[in-house]
């Protein structure tokens, strides 16, 4: 059996050789071993005496040990014990050869010594070779042994450099992810105290647009109550109105998209013919479409179609359809709406004769301040907030909006589909609504009649003296503030029966000053409106808590701030008709 020799021995080949310590004083008796033991597998070294065997044995390493007992200077006994004190040579076998001493107690001492056999001269030639090749294949498998063990021990020490490799990579692994969690962490946070911000942003920005919207509105609205409006004076405040109503309603749409971002929109949904829903986006978007010249045709099916639906909501998505298919075509175009029936679903389409879209941008026409134009080259107008506004009111009903074009300069035409409801005839009646039909609460205009003792408070001195002579037209008293504490110090001397009151307003705003009104006495029996440009819900929500029966928002709708005033009116200043 062969075994691997390590590669500094010199005689590492095509041989597994051995070494084999022969020692004996006699010349001849080395000679004779030497012939015995002849074999390609060994490799045999003399030695004539103890101190010779010593230095070979210092400088090789041997398989076996055949060794003469009786030697002048040191005997074979001392040479095998001083062997076996060795610790590099104490595991080496020593067969001992001797022709003296045969006596029990020498061949004791024999083995005493350590020696692993014990043979007489004359040795037999057989037994020896049969007893050293023994020996010598052990130390050859000792030897491979030894070798597997190192390369076993090798391979150990590898793989723990390795593992201790992956351990120093894991911690790396887990530093660097936990370092990349705190960074998305925080990132995560900077992002949503930017978008926060942004919201806040948004809502400020609102309100400051909103704000000299309301002088302007006011004074549009006062100059067609002081009389006949004609010729270029109706035209510009026509044109002033309409620009207005613009203004408005972009800010509108950026609170909306803000609201429907945060998930603060719910619709308030109820079985509605998509018929009414369609010709009050008509109605609204009208004033748009006569401006620039424009046909348009409702293409309606004979059946009624129901959907459920908030209606405000989505004649606001349908609105924007509308104005898109107004703004983006030329004067004189043609605008359609076609209805139909699809299955369980309505399908609603909004075509104009436009500018089209290429096919590249089908898509990204809805994205939040898409814009068809480029930015220099655009005239039309709008943020490019209107069609993301759409498709997201759209997705809250449970449909879909598409848009299709021939291509640019061919015009476009955007598909809605929303599910369809049972016929408004076919579902149960509302066990609220009562049988008959429902009264009409607006007052007879005979009832309109009467003089309010109304206070208007705002910073704005332009919104408070417009919006006061407006109501001074209509036949009101009014009397004037301009911060929260001169509101509450007119109230109290004044007794008014309706309040006006700004929220943002120096010294105390305007929740502030309502709480104090409303602890006046007869202060409880006046109704007060919060007339502010912050709309958001929490803004609404705060304007309940701090005492106001209404809130709305500038530029105020001069036909509903009259309505309102009429009805206050109506029934002499009565708080619980507001």
């Amino acid at each position: 059996m062969s075994s691997v020799i390590s590669p500094a021995d010199p005689l590492a080949g095509a041989v597994d050789r051995v070494n084999i310590l022969i020692v004996d004083d006699e010349p001849k008796n080395l000679v004779v071993l030497e012939t015995v033991l002849d074999d390609p597998g060994y490799r045999l070294i003399r030695a004539n005496s103890g101190e010779q065997a010593l230095l070979a044995l210092m400088a090789h390493e041997f398989a076996v040990l055949v060794l003469d007992v009786r030697m002048p200077g040191m005997t074979g006994f001392e040479l095998a014990q001083m062997v076996k004190e060795r610790k590099k040579t104490a595991r080496v076998p020593i067969i001992f050869l001797t022709a003296y001493f045969n006596e029990d107690q020498h061949v004791l001492e024999g083995y005493g010594s350590g020696a692993v056999d014990y043979l007489h001269k004359p040795v037999n030639a057989a037994v020896l070779r049969s007893k050293v090749a023994v020996f010598a294949e052990l130390h050859r498998k000792g030897r491979a042994l030894e070798v597997a063990n190192r390369a076993l021990l090798a391979e150990v020490a590898e793989r723990r450099r390795a593992e201790a490799r992956l351990s120093d990579l894991n911690d790396t692994l887990d530093r660097r992810v936990t370092e990349r969690t705190n960074e998305l962490q925080a990132s995560e946070a900077q992002l949503r105290d930017a978008n926060s911000r942004k919201d806040e942003f948004l809502a400020t920005l609102a309100h400051e647009l909103r704000n000299p919207l309301a002088p302007v509105r006011n004074a549009v609205h006062l100059l067609r109550l002081k009389g006949e409006v004609t010729g270029e004076l109706a035209w510009a405040s026509g044109l002033i109105d309409r620009q207005v109503h613009a203004m408005s309603r972009l800010i509108d749409d950026l609170m909306d998209v803000s609201r429907i971002n945060q998930g603060k929109i719910e619709l308030r949904r109820e079985r509605v013919e998509l018929a009414a829903v369609l010709r009050d986006a008509i109605e609204t978007t009208r004033p748009l479409i006569d401006e620039s010249g424009h046909d348009l045709a409702l293409l309606l099916p004979e059946r009624k179609l129901t959907v459920d639906a908030d209606p405000a909501r989505l004649a606001q998505a349908f609105m924007n359809l509308l104005n898109n298919a107004a703004k983006y075509m030329d004067r004189g175009g043609r605008v359609e709406v076609a209805v139909r029936e699809e299955n369980d679903q309505v399908a609603v389409t909004v075509s104009d004769a436009g500018i089209g879209i290429a096919a590249d941008r089908l898509e990204g026409v809805f994205e939040m301040f898409s814009q068809v134009e480029t930015a220099l080259s655009r005239s039309r107008g709008g943020l490019g907030i209107g069609l993301s506004l759409t498709r997201r009111l759209v997705e809250m009903h449970g449909g879909t909006v598409n848009a299709t074009s021939a291509g640019l300069g061919r015009g476009s035409a955007f598909l809605v589909r929303l599910p369809l409801v049972a016929d408004l005839a076919d579902a149960p009646p509302d066990p609220d609504s009562g049988s008959g039909p429902a009264p009409d609460t607006e007052p007879a205009p005979a009832a309109m009649a009467g003089t309010l003792r109304i206070l208007v408070a705002d910073d704005n001195e332009d919104a408070a003296d417009t919006l006061a002579m407006l109501l001074e037209v209509l036949g009101h008293s009014v009397e004037l503030a301009h911060d929260g504490e001169a509101a509450v110090a007119a109230a109290s001397a004044f007794d008014p029966q309706l309040v006006l009151l700004d929220i943002g307003m120096p010294k105390l705003n305007g929740y502030e000053a309502c709480r104090k009104i409303r602890e006046l006495p007869g202060g409880a029996a006046m109704t007060l409106v919060a007339i502010t440009g912050w709309g958001q819900p929490e803004d609404r929500r705060r304007s309940r808590e701090a005492g106001f029966d209404q809130h709305l928002v500038k530029p105020v709708d001069p036909g509903t701030l009259t309505g309102l005033v009429a009805k206050i009116a109506a029934v002499g200043g009565v708080r619980a008709a507001a």
